[in-house]
C-alpha cells in the first residue's frame, strides 16, 4: 500500500495532522493500535472532564448548599453512573474521530508500526507493509513508575486504570502533584475519600506558579486534602487492607500512608519501544523523547513526529498544533514553526476546582531573564459576575514588561479561568500589551472584567480595588 503521508498513531497529534494533511490533497493513512482519539479522549482529557463536572456538583451540594439556600433529604451521590457518563462522552467523541476519517477519505490501519526504512513500516500482526513519502510519528506516551512503584491495575495505579474505576475508594495516595494528581484528588475527594497528595518538591502543581500553587494548597486543605510536600516515595507495599505508601519527609524522616488505592502520577515516558527509531537513525535525547525543529522534522529526511512522543509540552492542544504544522510543512505550505518561547506561551490548564491556567513566564522566570516587570493582580472576590456564581476564590495576575508593556506571562487561579486565558494568548501571539486588554470593553457582568482589571493593575489603575 502506497500514500503520501502515514500517521503512526491516532490520538490529537496524529488524527489532527492526517485531516489537515487529507484537506490539502494528499493520500493519507493513520496506523492506530488500540483506539482512535488516543489517551486524551478515551482514558485522558476527555472522560476525566465529566468525572470533574460530576464532582464540581458535588462540591456545590457540600459546600454551599446552606448559602445557597438548599437542603436534601436522603441525598446520595453514585459514582458508578458518574464513570458510566465519562465512557459514554468518551465514546461518542472517539466515534466523532472515526467519522471525520471516513469523511476526509483518511485510511484507518489497525496495528502496531514498526519502521522499517525512511518511507515504509511494517503493521503487526499479520506483518503487512505499508509505504508512505512521509512519515509522522505520532505514538504519545505512556505513564512512567519508579522501582518500588510499579502498577498493577488493582491497588496501585496509573492515571489508564484511575479513568475506568467503577468505585471510587473510600481513601487514596496519590504521588504526584501535577495536573492529574491534582484533578483525581479532586474528584475523589467530592465522593468522600480520604485523600492524601504527596509531593517530593516543596510545592503542589511545581511547574505552576508559585503563588498558584500556594493557593491551590490552601483550599485543598480547606477542602479536606492531606497535603504533603517534600516527601519522596521510596516504595508501595500491598497490606491487607491495600496500600501502605512508605515516604521520606523534608527532614529524612521515614513516613507511611495508608490507603485502599494508590495512584501514581510522576510523569509520562513516550511511546518509542518497537517503533524502530534505532533501524532507521532517529535521533532520540534525555528520556527516550524525538527530537524535532521548529516544523517537527526529525533528523531523518521524510520523517516528522508531533506530540508528546516528543517532550515539547505534553498537552493534547499542543500535540493538535504540532501536527498541523507537520502536515502543512509536508503538503509544503511552509507553515510558522514552533519556537522553545513559542511552546511556554501556549495556554496551560488544570481543571480541578477552582481551575488553574496560565501562559509564558513566572515572576521569577521573567527577572531571571533580566526584564524590568510590572505585576498586575485582581481577586475575582471583586468581580460581580463570580460574587453571584458565588465562586469567589483565586485571582489573575498579569507580568509584563515595564518598558514596552509587552505581555510576559499570566497566571490565573479561579472560576471557570481556563476559558478566560485564550484572550491573553491572543493578545501575546499578536504583540498587543496589556495596556490594549485593559482599554477593550468587557461586558459587564462577566468573568472577563477580572482579565481587564489585572491589565488596568499593570499600571496601578485598577478600577474596582
Amino acid at each position: 500500500m502506497q500514500f503520501d503521508v502515514l500517521v503512526i498513531g491516532g490520538g490529537p497529534g496524529g488524527y489532527v495532522a492526517a485531516i489537515r494533511a487529507a484537506q490539502l490533497g494528499l493520500k493519507t493513512a493513520v496506523v492506530e493500535r488500540e483506539a482512535l482519539g488516543g489517551v486524551c479522549l478515551n482514558w485522558g482529557c476527555i472522560p476525566s472532564k465529566a468525572l470533574l463536572r460530576n464532582a464540581e456538583l458535588l462540591n456545590i451540594i457540600h459546600e454551599q448548599s446552606k448559602e445557597l439556600g438548599f437542603s436534601f433529604n436522603g441525598f446520595s451521590a453514585d459514582f458508578e453512573k458518574a464513570y458510566k457518563r465519562s465512557r459514554q462522552v468518551s465514546q461518542r467523541l472517539v466515534k466523532g474521530v472515526g467519522f471525520l476519517m471516513k469523511k476526509n477519505n483518511v485510511e484507518v490501519i489497525t496495528g502496531a508500526a514498526r519502521l522499517t526504512s525512511a518511507s515504509s513500516v511494517v503493521v503487526e500482526p499479520g506483518g503487512q507493509t505499508v509505504e508512505a513519502r512521509q512519515i509522522i510519528l505520532a505514538t504519545g506516551a505512556r505513564n512512567r513508575t519508579f522501582p518500588g512503584m510499579e502498577t498493577d491495575g488493582q491497588r496501585v495505579l496509573g492515571y489508564r486504570e484511575a479513568i475506568v474505576l467503577e468505585q471510587s475508594p473510600k481513601s487514596l495516595v496519590v504521588i504526584g502533584t501535577g495536573a492529574i494528581g491534582v484533578e483525581f484528588a479532586y474528584v475523589h475527594r467530592a465522593y468522600g475519600a480520604q485523600v492524601t497528595l504527596v509531593e517530593m518538591l516543596p510545592r503542589i502543581l511545581p511547574l505552576e506558579d508559585e503563588e498558584v500553587s500556594q493557593e491551590l494548597a490552601k483550599l485543598y486543605g480547606k477542602m479536606g486534602v492531606d497535603v504533603r510536600t517534600n516527601t519522596r516515595v521510596e516504595r508501595i507495599e500491598h497490606t491487607e487492607g491495600g496500600v501502605r505508601v512508605h515516604a521520606l519527609n523534608a527532614a529524612g524522616e521515614a513516613v507511611t500512608f495508608d490507603a485502599e488505592k494508590a495512584l501514581v502520577a510522576v510523569g509520562v515516558q513516550p511511546n518509542v519501544e518497537g517503533l524502530g527509531l534505532e533501524a532507521v537513525g532517529v535521533k532520540t535525547r534525555k528520556g527516550g523523547f524525538v527530537e524535532v525543529d521548529g516544523s517537527m522534522r526529525t533528523n531523518v529526511p521524510g520523517i516528522y513526529a508531533v506530540g508528546d512522543v516528543t517532550g515539547k509540552l505534553m498537552l493534547a492542544h499542543v500535540a493538535s498544533a504540532m501536527g498541523m504544522v507537520a502536515a502543512e510543512q509536508i503538503a509544503g505550505q511552509e507553515p510558522q514553526g514552533f519556537s522553545d518561547d513559542d511552546y511556554l506561551f501556549m495556554p496551560r490548564a488544570v481543571y480541578c476546582q477552582p481551575q488553574v491556567a496560565s501562559m509564558g513566564l513566572s515572576e521569577q522566570q521573567a527577572v531571571a531573564r533580566g526584564y524590568e516587570i510590572s505585576v498586575g493582580r485582581f481577586p475575582f472576590i471583586a468581580n460581580g459576575k463570580a460574587l453571584g456564581l458565588n465562586e469567589k476564590n483565586g485571582w489573575v495576575k498579569v507580568i509584563a514588561d515595564k518598558r514596552y508593556g509587552e505581555i510576559l506571562g499570566v497566571h490565573m487561579i479561579g472560576p471557570e479561568v481556563t476559558e478566560l486565558l485564550p484572550e491573553f494568548v491572543l493578545a501575546h501571539n499578536n504583540e498587543l500589551t496589556a495596556h490594549e486588554i485593559a482599554r477593550s470593553v468587557h461586558a459587564h457582568p462577566t468573568l472577563s472584567e477580572v482579565l481587564m482589571e489585572a491589565a488596568h493593575a499593570v499600571d496601578g489603575q485598577a478600577i474596582h480595588i
